[in-house]
């Protein structure tokens, strides 16, 4: 993984269209079934070489909802993440 969306997403589409490796899907395509956006790890770039930070984060208007995940078999991750910020629900953007 890269980042995670959280339970607490509210469907609204805002990172979906920011992605620049389409690499969430919406509820209808979530390989785990589950009704909640879903970031495909071994397609999320962390937004590296796209962005400052994670486009995604930056357009949710959920607050916290999308957090650090485990790096994964992504492509490329931000190297200035620490894992002691991964996977601790620590949202992305302030």
């Amino acid at each position: 993984m890269a980042v995670i969306i959280g339970d607490t997403c509210i469907n609204c589409g805002a990172c979906i269209d920011e992605c620049p490796v389409e690499a969430i899907v919406d509820e209808d395509d979530n390989p785990t079934g589950e009704e909640t956006y879903y970031v495909y790890g071994n397609k999320c770039v962390e937004c590296v070489g796209h962005h400052d930070e994670p486009a995604c984060a930056t357009a949710c208007p959920t607050e916290g909802c999308i957090t650090w995940d485990a790096v994964g078999e992504s492509p490329a991750h931000r190297e200035d993440i620490p894992e002691s910020m991964r996977g601790i629900g620590k949202s992305i953007v302030d």
